[in-house]
């Protein structure tokens, strides 16, 4: 081949390239705009776990878009009270918040439907159902009359059941007693006797203290330990039947999600799932030495009788019921749960819960340390 004219056709060739980029860039650019959004939390910074889920989808769509999409986190009450970050992206004070759907449960019974109802799902059940099942399709449908849509952003795992400055043998002792429960929950533990608060996180130490509460339930051991319940409220009960595994979430402001270039909106829910999926193993490997922290500071762990269990599940199921007679949306949430829900505990009686009984013996029997 001639030099001369293969140099030539080169420089032709690289010119042309160079072009092409720079005609290219407009376009890239315009597909990947600068989006600066602000969340409001429904939590505290101080628990970095459940807080920290906002500041997680933050940093993985400042990277994955080389800071294109931004997202500044504000914590309960920098903007809106906690409790009211799902109505403050409704009305567009701001693009997105991070919170529970129960919170809402006043506005609209079905907005417990994507956080958790009691005696429905474990936390991995519920994130088979919303990814698999339909879910988050079906909360998406139910949001839309509130100019919201929404997809799961994390995850605790089942919840213990609270502080409490008594011991609760009985039925009768939770006869009047007051407590900090939110949601549906409250409406089923208000059926047994018990008078349900419902406060923001960050107040709920200050009302155990002065006794405007008697009891309280938040999360588990990690985040309960940093609030300090245990010396205000030595009783620590499990399970909390009424969150087996809640979802928290994120909700965006209709309009502004619907201005998202696609490829935003593909990072977002990618950016969700891996949040969702990993506040769960924070807390996994979290709670069990938090655990024995608290027990070895003075907490008294005890759990349900039975005779409360089977009553919490009668009363749940009669709240069912009676909201659903009242709320299509919330019957249409709550029936496509059940089927699943009863496919998964048989499905469980096998191999999972075969193997995990099988290693919690190994462990009461000392078979665990060091190997065994």
């Amino acid at each position: 081949m001639d030099r001369r004219s293969f140099l030539t056709r080169a420089s032709v060739g690289g010119a042309a390239a160079a072009a092409g980029s720079m005609l290219a860039a407009p376009a890239i650019a315009q597909e990947a705009p600068q989006i600066n959004w602000r969340l409001a939390s429904s939590f505290p910074k101080s628990l970095d776990t459940i807080y920290g889920g906002a500041e997680e989808i933050s940093t993985r769509l400042s990277e994955a878009t080389d800071g294109r999409f931004q997202i500044q986190v504000f914590s309960a009450g920098e903007i809106v009270p906690g409790l009211d970050a799902i109505n403050a992206t409704t009305d567009g004070t701001v693009e997105c918040s991070h919170s529970v759907g129960y919170y809402n449960w006043g506005k609209d019974p079905a907005f417990a439907c994507g956080a958790d109802l009691p005696f429905t799902f474990s936390a991995r059940s519920k994130a088979a159902f919303n990814y698999h099942g339909g879910g988050i399709q079906n909360y998406n449908t139910f949001l839309e009359q509130y100019n919201l849509v929404s997809y799961p952003g994390g995850n605790t795992g089942t919840q213990m059941g609270g502080w409490y400055r008594k011991e609760i043998n009985a039925l009768s002792d939770l006869q009047g007693l007051k407590m900090r429960i939110s949601g549906l929950a409250g409406r089923v533990v208000e059926k047994m006797g018990v008078v349900p608060q419902q406060i923001a996180g960050g107040d709920i130490y200050p009302s155990l203290e002065r006794g405007t509460i008697d009891a309280a339930e938040w999360v588990g051991p990690y985040d309960d330990s940093k609030l300090g319940f245990q010396k205000v409220a030595p009783y620590y009960y499990y399970p909390g039947f009424w969150e087996g595994g809640p979802t928290v979430s994120f909700f965006v402001n209709k309009g502004q999600w619907d201005a998202l270039p696609e490829t935003y909106k593909s990072l977002f829910r990618t950016a969700a799932q891996a949040t969702d999926q990993n506040m769960l193993a924070k807390y996994d490997y979290l709670n069990p030495t938090a655990l024995k922290e608290l027990v070895g500071s003075g907490a008294q762990l005890r759990s349900f009788s039975e005779e409360i269990l089977v009553a919490a599940y009668a009363a749940a199921n009669e709240v069912y019921a009676e909201v659903s007679a009242e709320n299509e949306s919330f019957k249409t949430q709550y029936e496509a749960m059940l089927q699943f829900r009863d496919d998964w505990y048989l499905y469980q009686q096998t191999a999972e819960y075969t193997f995990d009984t099988f290693m919690m013996i190994q462990q009461r029997n000392g078979g665990l340390t060091q190997g065994g």
